[in-house]
């Protein structure tokens, strides 16, 4: 591989990540499960949350991120893409993220690095493997911070 075909790879797999995680903020499901190949894995938080499979990931995120009342934003910046193969390849992202859990009145903020997998399918990259080691996470009780938080929809 060339050196303009290994950048044009690294730059379908930075907007497959970046599609993922705006997916994640914005809520769009089917957008995500599409970033997965069916055999996918994660291990968020330093494999506290660990799933295999595509269905359990989804499970999971629908679950634990699909409220009203969960407000995220996720930005991952950083990359350290290696091209292993014609359709493999492996990255390292920088991730800060802050949550808004009004059910549960927290706020979270932290940061963490996360270690990718990723496989070429039909001439698409997708994710093999995702998953993060926090470095930080502060939480914060938000009863009494005379804050409210709106969400502002979003359009197709």
């Amino acid at each position: 591989m060339d050196a303009q075909e290994s950048l044009r790879e690294i730059e379908a797999i930075k907007q497959l990540k970046y599609r993922y995680m705006r997916g994640i903020d914005e809520k769009r499901w089917d957008e995500i499960e599409a970033c997965f190949v069916p055999d996918a894995t994660c291990s968020y938080s330093g494999g506290k949350y660990a799933y295999d499979g595509r269905e359990a990931i989804m499970k999971f995120l629908t679950e634990s991120m699909g409220r009203p009342t969960f407000l995220s934003s996720h930005r991952v910046h950083h990359p350290e893409i290696e091209i292993t193969s014609d359709t493999s390849a492996t990255g390292t992202w920088a991730l800060e993220d802050y949550v808004i859990d009004e059910q549960h009145g927290l706020t979270i903020h932290g940061a963490a690095f996360y270690r990718d997998r990723y496989v070429k399918v039909d001439g698409a990259w997708k994710i093999q493997h995702t998953g993060y080691t926090r470095t930080f996470e502060q939480m914060q009780k938000r009863e009494g911070s005379g804050w409210h938080v709106t969400q502002r929809g979003f359009e197709a």
